[in-house]
């Protein structure tokens, strides 16, 4: 089995290498635990670019 994990965002669940197609998926992620987390992974990397887009563009949104 290989070393690499996947969030699918069909099922909600984490998968394997083999599983649905990767068009529905999220990764791949060095452990299932840290696909487990995509969607906060996601989240917090959103926040953190939108804040750093702040400065960039000199929105204040």
């Amino acid at each position: 089995m290989s070393d690499q994990w996947w969030f699918c965002l069909t099922h909600q669940a984490v998968e394997p290498d083999k599983g649905c197609p990767n068009k529905d998926r999220m990764g791949p992620y060095p452990t299932r635990e840290a696909a487990a987390a995509a969607l906060q992974t996601a989240a917090r990397r959103n926040e953190d670019w939108k804040k750093n887009d702040k400065g960039w563009d000199g929105d204040d949104d």
